[in-house]
């Protein structure tokens, strides 16, 4: 994809967060440490977005069968309804129409399911998915890095929480810098 800009540059106007099926049921199958360390840099995204004004949208994969969004998520967003799915890739009518933008950071789960075929799909649509590897997670740690491989390969930018946040702030010495350092502590 060609945009005439670098896919590599954020920018504020342009981008939004999408955080991908980071569920009950799910995180129980889920390695404790590695899925703290994931929440924890979710939830450092989503204060992030918030502080720069980002529209952020929430995905659910069969909630029924895998619960709701993780409470520790779910409170930073009280005002964003989940959108619930049974594919795998979330959809690129109701995230575009949530989002808009031609740049999309994600985190969530499974980097090798859904996380990488909704890549896919975004990137096939134009749109540059920027993938927050340390927010990002699977089962298993060789399935998460085929996930960001296969990300990559796709034409996903992969990021982390922290260079995506900076990236889109530009600069030091505003309020908003404030508050996107706070969230990354």
């Amino acid at each position: 994809m060609n945009t005439g800009r670098n896919k590599f540059r954020l920018q504020r106007g342009d981008a939004g967060l999408l955080v991908i099926d980071i569920q009950e049921r799910l995180c129980q199958a889920m390695d404790p440490q590695r899925l703290a360390r994931m929440v924890a840099r979710t939830c450092a995204a989503i204060r992030g977005a918030k502080a720069l004004g980002l529209p952020i949208a929430v995905t659910e994969q069969y909630p029924k069968g895998l619960g709701r969004t993780l409470p520790q998520i779910a409170s930073l967003l009280p005002d964003i309804r989940p959108i619930e799915k049974v594919s795998f890739s979330c959809g690129l009518e109701s995230i575009r129409a949530s989002l808009g933008g031609r740049q999309i950071l994600i985190a969530g789960m499974e980097a090798h399911v859904c996380v990488f075929q909704t890549v896919r799909d975004l990137a096939e649509a134009g749109v540059v998915p920027h993938v927050l590897a340390d927010a990002v997670l699977s089962r298993n740690e060789e399935d998460r890095q085929v996930g960001l491989s296969l990300c990559k390969d796709a034409g996903s930018v992969i990021s982390t929480v922290e260079a995506a946040l900076f990236d889109l702030l530009g600069k030091a010495g505003s309020a908003e810098f404030k508050l996107v350092s706070q969230a990354v502590k």
